[in-house]
């Protein structure tokens, strides 16, 4: 994954600066370039408000007069990459603090034109959080453009979750108020725009888990041929709570099962290495189509246990039928997650149901031979 330093870093402040003091070769816009020397130590987010706050510092003035400046810099084809992050946060913030409904307009508008050049999902949650409904119903406007950087802004900049994005408490407390907008984009032509489509109605999983699957359930009787895909994508989270309306929803209703396991390669693993189980599950019932995922509970600092839920596979069993379950697990170290050693456990989720809790101990160095 790229460094901060190779996505903003000073060279990238350094032309940030040129492309502003050719667009405006009467502003002052050193302080652009001095931001760069408070890099060190910073993250992506902190460094482009650092210039943010920069280009707001040496274009003084209403939202017009910056938006006058940044008009002419889009004009310059170096303004592109991550140096617009600051630009846009710029103009929405400005925006904001004019307060003139002509102000917000046309800053939507702008963060609509350079979202092309890097998406401008992030600085349009401040707008969203000053006039959520004037803004919605902007992005709804954009959900019928030409340009598919346009339509997926509509979503994505709306979601409740989004990564590094601010929170809107509008689109938390009323998660419908943004469905319109995913209802117009379910079916797009771009898989960029569904996948953004999908991880919105994904996000609502985490407060309205019934919103989600009816939404969903209103997409599959309406579809086209990459309805079935987008909506997967979509109930990810809720299949992997188990959710039954979910899973039902994607054919995985209720099970007779009879699961062998699970049985583990070790009664002992060490940070960094990892442990290998096997299953076998029988179908008692009538045929049926199983979801067979894996949990992993972990355990946390306080010696409680957090889990964690793994794809596995997906199958149709008929009647009697088995299938055996081989997979190892790694405890690798990785920088998204820390291991705290102490008893561990698998066991699977067929369909939403829990079986065959095995447990295990994780431990700081390899046990010896």
């Amino acid at each position: 994954m790229p460094t901060a330093d190779e996505l903003l870093g000073p060279s990238v402040a350094h032309e940030l600066h040129d492309v502003f003091r050719t667009a405006a070769p009467g502003v002052d816009f050193s302080t652009v370039s001095a931001a760069a020397e408070q890099f060190d130590g910073l993250a992506l987010g902190a460094r482009s408000g650092l210039l943010r706050d920069a280009l707001l510092n040496s274009v003084g003035g209403d939202y017009p007069a910056l938006a006058s400046v940044v008009s002419d810099a889009i004009r310059d084809p170096r303004l592109t990459g991550w140096m617009v992050w600051p630009v846009t946060s710029a103009v929405a913030d400005r925006a904001v603090a004019d307060g003139r409904t002509a102000s917000f307009d046309e800053a939507m508008a702008m963060l609509a034109t350079l979202t092309s050049r890097l998406t401008s999902e992030f600085a349009i949650r401040a707008l969203l959080r000053h006039d959520l409904a004037r803004g919605l119903a902007i992005a709804q406007e954009w959900t019928s453009s030409t340009d598919e950087h346009i339509r997926r802004l509509a979503s994505e900049g709306t979601r409740p979750y989004l990564p590094w994005g601010t929170r809107i408490p509008g689109v938390i407390t009323d998660p419908a108020s943004a469905v319109p907008i995913l209802d117009a984009l379910y079916r797009d032509p771009s898989d960029y725009v569904r996948r953004s489509v999908a991880n919105h109605l994904n996000d609502i999983s985490r407060h309205a888990p019934e919103l989600v699957v009816e939404t969903a359930q209103r997409w599959l009787g309406d579809p086209d041929d990459t309805t079935p895909a987008t909506v997967r994508h979509a109930l990810r989270t809720l299949v992997k709570r188990g959710d039954p309306a979910a899973l039902a929803l994607l054919g995985y209703g209720a099970v007779s099962v009879d699961v062998g396991g699970v049985h583990l390669s070790h009664e002992t693993v060490a940070i960094g290495e990892s442990i290998g189980f096997t299953a076998t599950v029988t179908n008692t019932g009538d045929d049926a189509r199983l979801a067979i995922d894996y949990v992993v509970h972990h355990r946390k600092a306080n010696g409680t246990q957090t889990e964690k839920v793994f794809k596995l596979n997906a199958a149709s069993l008929a009647a009697g039928e088995s299938l055996t379950v081989d997979r190892r697990h790694s405890f690798k170290v990785i920088t998204t997650r820390r291991y705290h050693p102490g008893p561990h456990a698998i066991e699977l989720q067929i369909n939403g149901q829990r079986f065959g809790r095995a447990d295990f101990d994780l431990v700081a160095d390899a046990p010896a031979p």
